[in-house]
């Protein structure tokens, strides 16, 4: 059974810090690239990051000096690392694994507001 489970979604003010959590079971990190998405009302869901099975990463332009995907092998967890946040990352967040088939973690909501 694979399960995505994410945690640390929430309210926060402009120029803030917050990390995503997500928790994964019945795959491994190690092997399977993971990406971040996330969904602002109203809009298509938009890739965020990626992090490849060698640690590497990329990042879309707009948050690039911003956010850091990582992971934690050991503990089998990818995380979102956001700082300085605008209005504009307000999106549910949700993480995903390229894996065969991939598999979607449920979202969280980021909400960035004063």
């Amino acid at each position: 059974q694979v399960q995505l489970v994410e945690s640390g979604g929430g309210l926060v003010q402009p120029g803030g810090s917050l990390r995503l959590s997500c928790a994964v079971s019945g795959i491994m990190l190690s092997t399977n690239a993971m990406d971040w998405y996330r969904q602002a009302p109203g809009k298509d869901r938009e890739w965020v990051a990626d992090i490849t099975t060698s640690g590497f990463t990329n990042y879309r332009d707009s948050v690039k000096g911003r956010f850091t995907i990582s992971r934690d092998i050991p503990k089998n967890t990818l995380y979102l690392q956001m700082s300085s946040l605008k209005p504009e990352d307000t999106a549910v967040y949700y993480c995903y694994a390229q894996s065969r088939p991939g598999y979607w973690a449920q979202g969280t909501q980021v909400t960035v507001s004063s």
